[in-house]
């Protein structure tokens, strides 16, 4: 089919049985003729008033519009209708039909051929019909289109396609949609806009029933899905993005490149579709899923080539170059709502055949996420100065050797929790990174190696650290910080919890400090572990996802049980999430480390591929950029695991919440954003993604 858009009513001119003259003079024509007149004097002259769209090359036209239309125009003038408009703009009309037969569209031919089907309104007995009826639907439709299927009905005398005319008008009682029916995409379509917005969460009972709704026809394999690529497509993202159990196996059709050049949608260089399939092929469970891989591959090159070879429209070019930059686990949530808001235009579309331009629907969405999103900045910002307020009372700033930036902890911290309502949260999830943080750099040479082994006394005792005492100012701030910290934010989570956490949490730092500690022996010795299971037993929880996910977790608003953060389930989620952040964080700074022969996950596996040894000499170019590829291999299995343990379907035998899975998803997201290979971390960057999201206006459209 052409495309999806507003309702509107199928021509009564191309439903007319054979070509007759009307005389429209005389209103006497009885109790029938009478308004049948009127009304084509009221058609006429609207089309007398809006004459000069339709030879505007600049508006917005429906699909095929200057064969259906000039089609009509030529059926109503042998009928002996007259226009009020001149000749020569007559000819212009024809003269666009000719243009459009002969234009060197896209596709193959194969999609020229459905695209002449899908328009055969225009063509009357210029149709060959015989050819048309192989487009039929189960449901007596050809493209679920009304005005097609009724050219066909009267030229093919098909008594299906009279069928479903017949149901579609007792149904609606009145002017019929473009597309019918249209349902499943026109709300896949909402449901998308409502998240791409930023606003799903106040509608989230309605895109549950929806969701539901497009399971059911998902699994009884329903035409208005399956047959239809951009609504299949988004079915299935949106689907599995939620947390349905829905196959791969459903997007078979679309697996190879031809689904595309053969269809309507090539022959148009309609390119939403075709975004729409490459960014469904992104969720992917297992490691050889084959369609979605293909379909990955060679959606991808495609939409590069239309880029460069300026074939898509502009309007689309930003979203089409977001997600070909940025996959599924490298954006930023509330950086795309801006983003989304300010380009947000209700008249960018090709509609499918002629309709209605939509509602007020589009104006209101815009008027509440603007709403939400300066909504959401003020609560921000508040959380900002809290921030700041926090640091100066532990003397953060004292630390001379600490990176504590407030401003990029509290980004870091919306990746996963930019609902406002989630501020206790989002609070503890800021202050445990700039903990966490803290410590790394006393263990990355800001402290002695007594001061570390001080500091690990310290937290091993925890509440009993009295009986310890510090060796250091230094060793005092961060101790006071992270235990008067954790205190709080535990008795904040025991409210929620009904149950004291801090066990739990003290557990993580400690195996946290243990970690860096091991590390740092590591550096000053010169020791590379001897495989990538030893690195990773201390590169994983060195990576300190240990003590900031559980506490904003437990201060999520609903119960996390022991049992659940005890199972191997949520080992599981953290180890996933860990081992991204620490690769990522490896491909990243392997050029630094290899000086100073640190242990680093791409040099161990380098040195695997040369045979070992722990002699300091770099590996060669070509050596390192292997190991690279290992390792980056090695962070898409864990996307992929962690994505299956998130995203699973809450019936599937899951102990941990969904929201909790959901946290350690979007917290592994912030690694890749602060560790992204093609523009690297800059500090500059990461201030520009902030003051954009908590601090700077947004700019709409005029």
């Amino acid at each position: 089919m052409g495309g999806h858009g507003a309702s509107a009513g199928v021509s009564a001119i191309s439903m007319l049985p054979a070509v007759r003259r009307v005389d429209t003079s005389e209103p006497t024509g009885g109790r029938i003729m009478g308004p049948f007149c009127r009304a084509i004097r009221r058609g006429l002259s609207f089309i007398g008033r809006n004459f000069s769209d339709a030879i505007d090359g600049q508006c917005v036209a429906p699909v095929g519009f200057n064969i259906t239309f000039s089609g009509m125009l030529r059926l109503a003038i042998g009928m002996g209708l007259k226009f009020p408009v001149m000749e020569t703009d007559i000819d212009s009309i024809f003269r666009l039909r000719e243009v459009e037969f002969e234009r060197d569209a896209g596709g193959t031919a194969s999609a020229k051929k459905a695209f002449m089907a899908y328009v055969s309104e225009g063509l009357g007995r210029e149709q060959d019909w015989d050819h048309v009826m192989a487009y039929q639907r189960k449901n007596g439709s050809l493209f679920n289109s009304p005005s097609t299927t009724a050219a066909s009905a009267i030229h093919s005398c098909n008594d299906r396609a009279l069928d479903y005319l017949v149901s579609l008008t007792s149904k609606l009682g009145g002017p019929v949609p473009a597309i019918y029916p249209d349902k499943v995409y026109s709300q896949l379509c909402m449901v998308d806009t409502l998240e791409k917005m930023g606003i799903s969460s106040d509608f989230a009972c309605d895109i549950r029933d929806i969701l539901d709704m497009t399971y059911s026809c998902w699994m009884q394999d329903e035409e208005e899905i399956m047959l239809d690529m951009a609504t299949c497509a988004k079915a299935f993202r949106l689907l599995r993005m939620n947390g349905y159990d829905v196959s791969s196996e459903g997007m078979a059709r679309f697996a190879e490149r031809s689904s595309f050049d053969d269809s309507i949608h090539a022959y148009l260089n309609d390119i939403k579709p075709l975004l729409e399939l490459y960014k469904s092929s992104q969720l992917h469970f297992l490691e050889e899923d084959l369609i979605l891989e293909n379909i990955s591959s060679w959606s991808a090159k495609l939409l590069k080539q239309q880029l460069s070879s300026n074939k898509i429209m502009k309007s689309l070019i930003p979203e089409v170059e977001y997600a070909l930059k940025y996959p599924l686990y490298s954006t930023v949530d509330a950086l795309e709502h801006r983003a989304n808001i300010e380009r947000f235009n209700v008249n960018v579309f090709q509609r499918p055949k002629s309709g209605y331009c939509g509602s007020g629907a589009d104006k209101e969405i815009l008027a509440l996420a603007v709403d939400k999103f300066h909504y959401n900045q003020s609560v921000y910002q508040q959380e900002l100065r809290y921030l700041e307020s926090w640091v100066a009372e532990f003397g953060l700033d004292e630390l001379k050797f600490a990176r504590v930036i407030p401003l990029q902890s509290l980004l870091s911290a919306l990746v996963p929790l930019f609902p406002c309502e989630l501020s206790d949260a989002r609070i503890a999830f800021s202050q445990n990174c700039m903990l966490t943080t803290m410590v790394d750099d006393f263990f990355d040479g800001g402290g002695s190696m007594e001061e570390m082994v001080n500091f690990v006394a310290l937290i091993d005792e925890w509440d009993n650290h009295g009986e310890i005492g510090f060796c250091s100012n230094n060793v005092e701030i961060m101790f006071n910080a992270i235990y008067n910290t954790t205190k709080r934010n535990c008795a904040k989570a025991a409210l929620v919890q009904n149950r004291c956490v801090m066990d739990h949490i003290a557990k993580q730092w400690q195996v946290m400090v243990r970690a860096m500690k091991t590390e740092a022996e590591w550096a000053a010795t010169k020791h590379i572990p001897a495989t990538m299971e030893e690195y990773m037993s201390v590169g994983e929880p060195s990576f300190a996802l240990g003590p900031i996910v559980p506490v904003s977790a437990y201060l999520l608003g609903e119960e996390l049980p022991e049992e659940a953060v005890r199972s191997p389930e949520y080992g599981q989620l953290l180890r996933h999430a860990s081992a991204v952040g620490r690769l990522l964080n490896d491909v990243m700074t392997y050029e630094k480390e290899v000086l100073t022969w640190t242990p680093n996950s791409v040099l161990l596996q380098a040195l695997a591929a040369r045979g070992g040894g722990e002699s300091p000499t770099p590996p060669s170019p070509a050596c390192a950029e292997a190991a690279r590829g290992e390792v980056r291999r090695a962070i898409q299995a864990s996307w992929r695991d962690l994505h299956r343990l998130v995203f699973r379907d809450d019936d599937g035998g899951s102990i941990v919440p969904r929201a909790c899975r959901e946290l350690f998803w979007q917290t592994a997201k912030v690694a890749n954003v602060f560790y992204q290979e093609v523009d690297g971390y800059t500090p500059k960057a990461m201030r520009g993604m902030a003051n954009a999201v908590i601090l700077d206006p947004l700019h709409l459209q005029e």
